[in-house]
């Protein structure tokens, strides 16, 4: 008589459990492939920010345990906040500021004139807002420039498309547009600057024909964009860089009576607040 052979009870589950094993791989797989396409669809819609917390969140455990509107709300802000730091980033290289200066750095103690609850209020932006001017004068190292630059980035970290340019390249720039032919493009790049910083005013006397493109410049900014001038002669003595006075007057006017004006004084603080870095032995300045 034959015997009927059949699997103990152990050997039945242990298949049933590879069975179990092998579905739930393939799942995890078809999981793993749908995610990776999302996060594939999202960069190219162009939304880097989405696709980097969406990626953290199925890498992270406990991510799973949050409320989808929770999660949801993590992956858009990540998005702003990566979009706000590519803009900033993009302002700040077209800004092309020679100095890196920030309001949280300004030195009140050194007596130079700084107005500390001027250029505090200056901080607020609401004069590029309302399209207004800023002028700072002084002698030299006084920290024109870099409190000009601080300004600038405050600007850019706040949206505003700034540029800093020094008074002669400008000129500079202009003669050379005027001999291509480009005059009136440059002058609306130049316009499309929320702030115009122009350093170093009337370090050198104008020519008319620079005079004129200046006056032409500041006249289509006034009431529509901001300029911060920087000068190291005061505000009175700006008519000198002029040789026509009808120009002289009609851009004095305008810049005097739709501009805050700083006046620094003092001695240079270059070398005075100029600490050693511990890392490269170079010295770093604070203005």
């Amino acid at each position: 008589m034959n015997k009927r052979i059949s699997l103990p009870p152990s050997s039945t589950a242990t298949s049933v459990d590879l069975s179990t094993t092998k579905l739930c791989c393939k799942h995890m797989e078809r999981i793993a492939m749908m995610n990776n396409l999302t996060i594939e669809k999202l960069h190219q819609l162009r939304l880097p920010g989405m696709a980097a917390e969406f990626e953290r969140q199925i890498t992270t455990p406990t991510a799973s345990d949050l409320p989808f509107e929770q999660r949801m709300r993590s992956i858009v802000d990540h998005e702003i906040t990566v979009r706000k730091s590519r803009k900033l980033q993009m302002l700040l290289r077209r800004a092309s500021l020679p100095l890196n200066a920030s309001l949280e750095d300004v030195d009140y103690r050194t007596p130079r004139g700084l107005d500390k609850s001027l250029f505090l209020s200056l901080g607020s932006l609401d004069w590029i807002r309302n399209r207004h001017n800023v002028v700072i004068t002084g002698p030299t190292g006084t920290g024109k420039s870099w409190l000009a630059c601080a300004l600038a980035h405050q600007a850019c970290r706040d949206g505003l498309a700034s540029y800093f340019i020094r008074v002669t390249a400008l000129v500079d720039s202009m003669v050379t547009a005027r001999a291509t032919g480009s005059f009136g493009n440059r002058l609306e790049g130049l316009n499309k600057y929320d702030l115009l910083v122009i350093d170093d005013w009337g370090i050198d006397a104008f020519n008319k024909r620079a005079q004129n493109d200046l006056l032409e410049l500041i006249v289509k900014r006034l009431d529509n964009r901001s300029i911060l001038f920087t000068s190291q002669f005061p505000m009175s003595s700006w008519h000198a860089a002029f040789n026509d006075k009808t120009i002289a007057d009609a851009t004095m006017d305008r810049v005097v009576h739709s501009s805050y004006v700083l006046e620094l004084n003092g001695d240079s603080m270059r070398s005075a607040n100029a600490p050693v870095s511990k890392r490269s032995g170079k010295k770093t300045e604070k203005q």
